[in-house]
């Protein structure tokens, strides 16, 4: 009798250890989840201010019109991006089109910028004054919120590889989170908004 009592007793310990496991897991996806809910915010600010920043510089730079565009082309691509790893962060494949597509609006509004360094009379519109410092304090609170979906990502990724962890993240499908990194070191810094 006293064995089956051990027995029984080490089961319902174990049955609380991997709900315990389990419950762990599941509270570090949703914290990287609400992470990068984060980061959706700052760059949904960030893809609002791009066309009046646009619409600023269209009245100054009528013979750049081909720049302008790719600068709505590359915010168009991010947003939609945006909208598929809202949806799922845990997708590397969302997390990796995003990031492709930031890289190409980072790479765009910054050839806006040097372009418009040429056109004196833009950089000293009050208008585009003002969309250029919300932009660059958009760009900080960007960076700000990708550190932080990073460092959740990082302490759920570590979580669901450690033993015994690892054997609950592979019995409930707790695959890995992907890190919102920039691969190209020149898009790595935030878009040059010197005025």
């Amino acid at each position: 009798m006293i064995p089956l009592l051990v027995i029984l007793g080490l089961i319902v310990v174990l049955f609380f250890i991997i709900i315990s496991i389990y419950n762990g897991l599941v509270t570090l996806r949703n914290r990287f989840k609400n992470a990068f809910a984060q980061i959706d915010v700052q760059l949904k600010r960030r893809y609002d201010l791009i066309p009046n920043l646009v619409e600023t510089a269209k009245g100054y730079m009528k013979h750049e019109s081909e720049t302008l565009e790719a600068v709505i082309q590359a915010r168009n691509q991010a947003m939609g991006a945006s909208k598929a790893a809202a949806q799922n962060p845990a997708d590397g494949g969302a997390m990796a089109g995003l990031m492709g597509a930031e890289g190409m609006l980072t790479g765009a509004l910054g050839k806006l910028f040097a372009l418009s360094e040429a056109y004196p009379d833009l950089k000293a519109n009050q208008n585009m004054m003002q969309l250029t410092e919300e932009l660059t304090s958009t760009e900080n609170k960007i960076s700000f919120a990708r550190q932080a979906y990073n460092d959740a990502v990082t302490v759920y990724n570590t979580k669901r590889e450690v033993f015994p962890s690892n054997i609950i993240a592979g019995m409930f499908n707790f695959n890995a989170a992907t890190l919102f990194e920039i691969e190209n070191a020149v898009e790595k810094e935030a878009p040059k908004v010197s005025f």
